[in-house]
């Protein structure tokens, strides 16, 4: 079922939650509108469900208008963060409770029910109560209760945010799995950038209401269109400067740093810029286009890499990781060092 947002707005007394919304979703699509809190996602997703009115624009699911249906008339299933389940029943309760409004047969009911929990790997515990589940079969019992309905559009309202570290980890490997199977056009909303890339075919970047970019996980990391994104999807280093000439697809750019050479962008010479690289693409005591002096400030090790805090001359902390630690001597605080990193790692934005 592809999903169209045109100019879709909302409005809280003086605050605007959602400000001029206009999205294309594609059929089996699993999108994700990722932000901060308050930037106007699960808003979005609510207006989406028909939880909320939408004061001007349009939502349609298909060839349909929706925007002005009640939720059980748009055949959704949705997932809520807090799972949402009556703990005075039982999973098969859980699971059934809406089947049972929408007066289906016994046989019909029993046999969804089955096939739903077979899909989530809790066939067997129908008779346990929410209080007898861990966060994550709890996760499952929710999503299954969503997909028994059999709807055009699943909506996860950030469905794996109660669960601990590693089990979130694997619960979004499955629902990504489950989704995939089921070829079920998906929006799902969370402020974890990290569960965002690996779960997504795309992404919409949200800040105050409105959208920053939509994009593949891929392009929105390696080619964020302004400071925010870079600044919110992973982490960037970030040099502020002045477009001074452009040559072929690369534009020098005066910096506190000094000149450095990046990626051309759309800014003109003699623009105000700050360019963006990334930790990962940044080495120590290496090779490469872009050479800037400095001493260790702080190292911290992050398992699979090491991260260096270099403090350059001129103030600005520059943040550079080591991929291989077992074979990388760590070096102390104050040991003098060079950083370098390439033109094309480096991504020339407009000041935010």
């Amino acid at each position: 079922m592809k999903i169209a947002l045109r100019e879709v707005t909302k409005r809280f007394a003086s605050t605007t939650a959602v400000d001029r919304v206009s999205l294309d979703i594609g059929d089996g699509e699993l999108f994700t509108l990722l932000g901060p809190s308050g930037c106007g996602k699960t808003t979005l997703l609510r207006l989406l469900a028909g939880f909320v009115a939408v004061d001007d624009g349009e939502i349609r699911f298909g060839n349909r208008r929706v925007d002005g249906l009640p939720p059980h008339a748009r055949n959704i299933g949705m997932v809520f963060q807090n799972y949402a389940l009556w703990p005075h029943m039982t999973v098969r309760g859980n699971v059934t409770y809406g089947l049972r409004l929408r007066k289906l047969s016994a046989a019909e009911i029993g046999r969804r029910m089955a096939a739903g929990l077979a899909r989530v790997n809790l066939t067997g515990l129908e008779d346990r109560y929410p209080g007898q589940l861990s966060g994550g079969q709890q996760q499952r019992v929710a999503l299954a209760r969503a997909l028994v309905l059999n709807p055009d559009i699943l909506l996860l309202d950030e469905p794996l945010s109660n669960l601990d570290a590693k089990i979130r980890v694997q619960v979004r490997g499955e629902i990504r799995a489950l989704q995939r199977d089921l070829a079920i056009t998906t929006i799902y909303v969370t402020h974890d950038q990290e569960e965002a890339l690996s779960l997504s075919d795309r992404v919409a970047v949200m800040r105050e209401g409105r959208v920053q970019q939509v994009a593949t996980p891929k392009t929105l990391y390696e080619r964020p269109a302004n400071r925010f994104v870079a600044d919110f999807v992973g982490t960037n280093n970030f040099i502020p400067g002045v477009v001074k000439e452009h040559a072929d697809d690369y534009a020098l750019v005066e910096t506190p740093l000094g000149r450095i050479c990046a990626r051309r962008g759309d800014r003109a010479a003699g623009a105000a810029c700050v360019l963006a690289v990334r930790p990962e693409n940044v080495t120590l005591n290496g090779g490469g286009e872009n050479r800037v002096e400095g001493r260790i400030r702080l190292a911290a090790y992050l398992g699979s890499t090491l991260r260096y805090d270099v403090e350059t001359a001129a103030g600005l902390v520059l943040k550079v990781d080591v991929g291989d630690s077992w074979q990388h001597e760590l070096l102390p605080a104050g040991h003098g060092v060079h950083v370098t990193f390439p033109a094309s790692a480096t991504l020339v934005l407009a000041e935010d």
